[in-house]
């Protein structure tokens, strides 16, 4: 019989812990939570985190799996079918950290990259494999992941002001007036010099 209070195994179960689990993770990082901790937001027993999980590793692979826009955006980049890559890049992150279900996976990837080995691991591959790697190829320069780090950087630290920290005016901002200030920016850092830029078109 399930404890009182707890909710048992139902076709629901599963998303409801990678719900709190995101939140979790997203609010105190690896180190800080624990399944038992998870367990009580998901007034679930904490052996069906075992049973569909298998450990905390495991469940915050799932839980914080970064959102298969920005997998689909490496591709686009690949095969050429972006007109203005910097507008895209910057488009499809900011959409991604303002919403409320992919903030909390990027967001707890950022803040138990700080604390855990493992978690910085996952988030260095996932960032080399899947998306640096398409926008260094935009530029085409021998610094070319430098270049695509630094746009990383960029756009990291934009997530972390804007839902974190809350500075305002960019908490508040728009997302058309982030992107006009910060596509200048990411175009700059991979405008390949003298060429043409990652749009196609040549800088005055």
């Amino acid at each position: 019989m399930p404890r009182t209070g707890r909710r048992p195994g139902t076709p629901g179960t599963r998303q409801t812990i990678l719900d709190a689990a995101r939140r979790r993770f997203a609010t105190r990082g690896y180190d800080a939570t624990s399944l038992r901790a998870i367990a009580t937001d998901a007034e679930v027993d904490p052996a069906l985190l075992v049973h569909y999980f298998g450990t905390k590793e495991a469940l915050f692979v799932a839980a914080t799996g970064f959102p298969a826009l920005f997998s689909d955006l490496a591709a686009r980049l690949r095969a050429g079918q972006v007109e203005d890559p910097p507008e895209a890049i910057v488009r499809t992150y900011l959409r991604a950290v303002d919403s409320d279900r992919s903030r909390n996976a990027i967001l707890a990837q950022v803040r138990s990259a700080v604390s855990n080995e493992k978690a910085a691991r996952m988030l260095r591959e996932f960032l080399t494999a899947q998306l640096l790697s398409a926008v260094a190829e935009l530029s085409g320069q021998p610094d070319a992941a430098l270049r695509a780090s630094l746009v990383a950087a960029q756009l990291v630290g934009i997530a972390m002001l804007r839902h974190v920290v809350r500075v305002r005016p960019l908490a508040g901002a728009s997302e058309d007036e982030v992107v006009a200030l910060v596509v200048p920016v990411v175009r700059a850092y991979l405008q390949p010099a003298g060429g043409p830029s990652p749009s196609g078109k040549v800088p005055a």
